[in-house]
């Protein structure tokens, strides 16, 4: 629908906002992070290099939400699973659809979606075939007048952000492997971060640095194999000596699985500028039946912090060593300066797919906390002294038999589906699920370019009967402030603001605020599709913030409605579809970005 006319915003209350955006900016950099841009803009998909999510505006309150309404609706042209993030530089908004990948750049001075411009990158047709989950895009990044993006079959474009014109573009991987990618990039100083997917077909991990000015590969680093293709030198010092040795990405695997043993990088990287690094986790091993791959399996579901100017690493951190659960360690790195037993500490908090939530020192890589957020039957904790899960003997997982009661379920506790931080309540707002499942493993057989599995799983909704939880996580009490159960996985990202206002999507398609100190519902929008996508939030041409989201149900947790699954077949979608097997009653697909203001 068209944009209302609308006042600009008065001296007085752009002033306010610049000042509360300024100092937000200035705690942001104390916790690692560095904005090079206005507090109106949202220059990437975390919006800061600490993937806060986290906006300085606050015009829209806890006092005047509810008044939301919809400025303008864009269609993308797509209906497949919509997980990306607009970014807003200026007076341009710019979304990337899921396959074909449509990128459209539209002008925000102007009422309603104007479209500036279109670039289609064509990417190739067959990549659609060997995505693991939905042919889905997470958003794409901006800096040095260029849009950088990524596509389904493994390229990476630089696009002028002005013109829509193609700079360069670079192919990564290779399809008939079963390579893609499917996470956002991230750009720290020249380099252009990308890694790929698909550890379920076997493909061998990877992070790659491009040049921003030519699309050259400045350096790749290898999840498995001998030091020299990990990029391990002698700068290399984890914490915990589990993770010391030569060559333990080959030493930890049969001989030459680790050539086909998982480990990509299709999750969310961080940056702290103070101590130049860069972190990322690592996904699953290769297969899923971990009998086929006895050992560690290095460095697999796991964390690297690395310098990004040479992709050197520097400490390594193992979550789920020999996964059997395909648990990963992809999720966000949220970068925080955090007061600790009485000590100030640089530290990085992850909810990890494994159900606990993570406080590392991120500059040597020590874990300070480790504590369950949802129901965890597969450990017993995490032994603080040498950083080890405890596991539970009875859910390991053992060829032709069943494993009941896996808890969590194999998308974690949490997935991709990015946290967001308030440096105002001091809470991290997680979205999440509350699933277990029933497991079973066979032997696989390796084929590129096609599923690596050797598993089967049932999934079902967790205690409580609900499948999902929003809730607000204290990094320092190491304890849930308040939570939100929720009918379906709470599968979209999560937006915080100065207004003390927390937004986040539900899969039947509700777009929600609510009060970012105490949990409470202030406003709710129904959509036309489910929402899986990552809200944000910035100020107009015309002084007003808006907040935006992209609505289409898909994903992993939503392909029994984006792909139109039977969901009669509880094996389908990777054992989802049990669990989801209602959704169908209560969304659609779709594809379409909805920006919300004030009156």
């Amino acid at each position: 629908m068209p944009s209302p006319m609308v006042k600009p915003a008065s001296k007085k209350s752009r002033l306010a906002m610049l000042v509360f955006g300024w100092i937000g900016t200035v705690a942001a950099i104390s916790a690692g992070a560095t904005l090079a841009q206005s507090p109106g803009e949202w220059p990437m998909a975390a919006r800061d290099y600490a993937s806060t999510r986290y906006s300085e505006l606050n015009q829209i309150t806890t006092a005047n939400v509810a008044r939301l309404q919809p400025a303008f609706t864009f269609e993308t042209g797509v209906q497949r699973g919509q997980e990306g993030a607009p970014v807003v530089i200026g007076s341009t908004m710019y979304l990337q659809a899921p396959y074909p990948n449509y990128l459209y750049a539209l002008d925000l001075s102007k009422p309603g979606a104007n479209v500036k411009w279109k670039f289609e990158p064509r990417p190739d047709a067959g990549a659609q075939g060997v995505a693991c989950c939905d042919v889905v895009n997470r958003g794409v990044a901006y800096a040095q007048g260029k849009i950088f993006m990524n596509t389904l079959d493994a390229q990476t474009i630089a696009v002028d952000a002005e013109t829509g014109r193609e700079v360069w573009r670079t192919r990564l991987g290779d399809i008939t492997k079963g390579e893609t990618i499917t996470m956002a990039p991230l750009v720290v100083k020249n380099k252009v971060l990308v890694g790929n997917s698909g550890s379920e077909l076997g493909v061998r991990g990877w992070l790659t640095a491009l040049d921003t000015a030519t699309g050259k590969i400045a350096w790749r680093a290898y999840a498995t194999g001998p030091d020299s293709e990990v990029l391990i030198g002698p700068n290399f010092k984890p914490y915990y000596a589990g993770d010391r040795g030569k060559d333990l990405g080959v030493t930890t695997w049969p001989p030459g699985a680790w050539k086909i043993g998982g480990g990509t990088a299709w999750g969310w990287i961080s940056y702290d500028a103070e101590l130049d690094l860069i972190y990322y986790g690592t996904a699953n091993p290769g297969p899923w039946n971990a009998e086929q791959r006895p050992g560690d399996n290095k460095w697999t579901a796991g964390i690297f912090a690395r310098r990004p100017d040479t992709g050197e690493a520097i400490w390594f951190y193992q979550y789920a060593p020999h996964d059997q659960h395909d648990y990963n360690g992809t999720n966000e790195n949220v970068l925080l300066d955090l007061d600790i037993k009485g000590q100030r500490r640089k530290v990085l908090v992850h909810p990890d797919r494994n159900g606990y939530v993570y406080v590392i020192d991120r500059a040597t890589g020590e874990v300070v906390s480790a504590t369950p957020f949802v129901k965890v039957t597969t450990t017993y904790g995490i032994d603080l002294e040498n950083g080890r899960p405890r596991l539970n003997p009875k859910m390991q997982t053992r060829m032709g038999e069943m494993t009941r009661g896996v808890c969590p379920a194999s998308p974690g506790g949490k997935d991709w589906q990015p946290s967001a931080w308030s440096p105002r309540t001091r809470l991290l707002y997680m979205p999440h699920q509350n699933l277990c499942q029933d497991m079973t493993t066979f032997q696989a057989s390796y084929i590129a370019g096609t599923p690596y599995l050797g598993a089967e799983v049932v999934m079902y909704p967790g205690p409580g009967g609900h499948r999902g939880v929003f809730g607000a996580w204290d990094p320092v009490a190491a304890k849930m402030a308040w939570a939100i159960p929720e009918n379906f996985p709470v599968w979209s990202g999560a937006l915080a603001t100065a207004g003390d206002v927390v937004f986040y999507g539900t899969m039947e398609g509700w777009f929600k605020a609510v009060h970012a100190k105490t949990g409470a519902l202030l406003w709710q929008f129904k959509t036309d599709s489910g929402i899986i996508g990552q809200p944000i939030s910035y100020q107009g041409p015309d002084g007003k913030q808006y907040v935006a989201i992209l609505s289409g149900v898909g994903g992993w947790a939503g392909a029994v409605v984006s792909k139109d699954l039977d969901v009669r077949d509880g094996s389908a979608a990777k054992g989802f579809a049990r669990a989801m097997r209602d959704l169908p009653q209560h969304t659609t697909k779709g594809g379409r970005l909805y920006v919300f203001a004030l009156p």
